[in-house]
């Protein structure tokens, strides 16, 4: 998954968001909603999410230092991290805490009657642009996994977190809808209390999603299965390296990936050969997986066998 795409993904939701929240925020000062204004928070962590990540693609884009040999890779995953914390406390605690508060104080909206709904279905388009623009750039490194495996075993954050976050921002808008239409109808604002409660059911269920998927790469990934096997089968490639003894793989960033194995080595081969044969491992490698920035360490040994 290219950087560009995800950058792209990541600034449309940010400007679809910032422009969502005010219109809510209006809503809620002229109606006193609270599935209104639930959903003005949901965008103003939405939006805070999305500049985290914007900084966190910055931060790890620096060179490595002398302090950090392998470089900042894993900002992005700690960044992506921060916005599961956000979307929990902000978005789904205080809508949480802001249904409580409506159902035992319920009351009718009275005046701007149409307002939210106009907001609410206005918002839910711009929702919807920014989560095609998602799934565009997702379709293009996806291949033929499901959805859910993409979330799952994708090495870059960024576009499962908006995947994630527009996935429940519309399905928030409809459970807004449906909490103000009910109000409106039935005069009763308790439904616009539930509706604000399924909101923040939702938003907790996505963020300890995203916080038990980001923490899998914080701790450290190996490569992908298929990234593996081109690794296993390009060292073995050349007629100087008869075998892989073992190998470990771990992503240190998204486009960053670390490489130690041990290989074989023929006995007959003096020192120059081995260097060559070791040299000549990496060059297929790097060919074979052309991940932005590949550390290889490659450690000939002797093949033992038991017996």
């Amino acid at each position: 998954m290219s950087a560009e795409g995800s950058t792209k993904a990541v600034v449309t939701a940010l400007c679809a968001n910032l422009g969502i929240a005010v219109t809510k925020f209006v809503a809620f000062a002229l109606t006193g909603s609270s599935s209104m204004l639930a959903e003005a928070i949901h965008s103003v962590a939405d939006s805070s999410n999305q500049a985290l990540l914007l900084i966190g693609g910055r931060r790890a884009a620096r060179r490595a230092t002398e302090e950090h040999p392998f470089g900042y890779g894993r900002e992005r995953y700690i960044y992506a991290f921060l916005v599961a914390i956000v979307l929990f406390s902000l978005g789904g605690m205080f809508a949480l805490y802001e249904a409580w508060h409506k159902i035992r104080d319920p009351h009718a909206i009275d005046e701007w009657q149409w307002v939210p709904i106009v907001v609410l279905l206005v918002a839910i388009a711009l929702e919807g642009v920014a989560l095609r623009t998602a799934v565009r750039e997702s379709n293009r490194s996806r291949g033929r996994s499901s959805w859910v495996e993409f979330v799952r075993r994708s090495k870059s954050p960024e576009l499962p977190v908006i995947l994630l976050e527009d996935t429940g921002a519309l399905a928030g808008l409809v459970f807004a809808l449906a909490g103000v239409s009910l109000t409106l109808i039935t005069g009763n604002g308790v439904w616009d209390g539930i509706g604000t409660a399924a909101i923040g059911v939702l938003l907790a269920v996505i963020a300890v999603v995203l916080a038990m998927e980001v923490k899998s790469l914080l701790i450290g990934e190996s490569a992908t299965a298929e990234h593996v096997r081109l690794i296993r089968a390009a060292i073995v490639e050349g007629r100087d390296v008869p075998s892989v003894i073992h190998m470990r793989t771990m992503h240190l960033g998204p486009d960053e990936l670390l490489v130690v194995a041990k290989i074989a080595i023929d006995l007959q081969d003096d020192a120059r050969e081995v260097a060559d044969a070791i040299n000549d491992a990496e060059a297929r490698i790097r060919e074979a997986v052309p991940i932005a920035r590949l550390l290889i360490y490659l450690e000939p040994d002797v093949l033992r066998t038991k017996g």
